[in-house]
C-alpha cells in the first residue's frame, strides 16, 4: 500500500510540475535559496516528488516499484515482522534526507546548482533490496543481461559517481550515491546479522 501511494504523489505532483514552471522552481531542490531562507527547508522533500520530464518519472518508479513492492509485501514482513511497514517508509525518506544534506554542504553556495527526482530514496530501496538478496539476478536497460545483484550495486555506483563527476542537468546522480549508502547501512542496521548473511551469501559468487 505504501509504495502505491508514493508512486501516486510522484507522478501528481511531477505531473504538476511539468505544467507549471513556477511550482517546479519553487519546489525544486536549490542549496543555495535553502541557505538563505530557511522558511525553503520544504526542499528538502518536495524535490524527491518532482522530476525532470517523463522518462526520468517512469525510470525512478518503475525501478522504485521493482523493488519497493518486493520489498514492502514480501521481504520486509518476513524479517521485521509487525515493524516492516515503519521501517520500509523510514527508508524511503530517509534516503531522501541522506542525499539532500550532502548535496546541501556541496552546492550551498553554488546558485546554479538545482536538483529533482526521487533518485536518493530508490536507491536507498535498491540497495537495501541489495543487501538482503545479493545474489539474486538483476539487470540494467542498457545491459539486458542478468548478474548478481550485488555486482549490479557496484556497477550503478560507478556509473551514478561518473555521471555525478560530469555534472549538468538536473537530476542529482550523486543523491544515487548518498541513497543508495544509506539504504544498506539502515537496513543492516536494524539487524546486524543480515550483514554477516550478505558476505555469507557472496561466498556462493567465488
Amino acid at each position: 500500500m505504501i509504495s502505491y501511494i508514493i508512486i501516486a504523489l510522484n507522478c501528481i505532483i511531477s505531473f504538476i510540475g511539468f505544467g507549471n514552471r513556477s511550482f517546479f522552481a519553487k519546489y525544486m531542490y536549490n542549496p543555495y535559496s535553502l541557505q538563505r531562507n530557511k522558511k525553503e527547508w520544504y526542499r528538502i522533500f518536495s524535490h524527491a516528488f518532482l522530476h525532470a520530464d517523463y522518462m526520468h518519472l517512469l525510470f525512478n518508479m518503475f525501478t522504485f516499484y521493482s523493488f519497493g513492492l518486493a520489498l514492502e509485501q514480501d521481504i520486509f514482513p518476513v524479517i521485521f515482522t509487525n515493524h516492516a511497514s515503519y521501517y520500509f517508509l523510514v527508508l524511503y525518506v530517509g534516503g531522501i534526507l541522506a542525499s539532500a544534506i550532502p548535496a546541501y554542504e556541496k552546492h550551498k553556495d553554488d546558485f546554479s546548482y538545482n536538483a529533482v527526482g526521487a533518485s536518493g530514496a530508490v536507491s536507498a530501496v535498491m540497495f537495501s533490496y541489495i543487501l538482503l538478496l545479493p545474489t539474486s539476478s538483476l539487470s540494467l536497460l542498457f545491459l539486458p543481461i542478468p548478474i548478481p545483484a550485488a555486482f549490479f550495486g557496484i556497477l550503478f555506483l560507478v556509473i551514478s559517481w561518473y555521471l555525478s563527476r560530469r555534472g549538468g542537468g538536473h537530476i542529482a546522480h550523486d543523491a544515487h550515491i548518498w541513497g543508495g549508502i544509506f539504504g544498506f547501512i539502515f537496513t543492516a542496521l536494524l539487524k546486524p546479522s543480515l550483514l554477516l548473511a550478505f558476505f555469507s551469501q557472496l561466498k556462493d559468487l567465488f
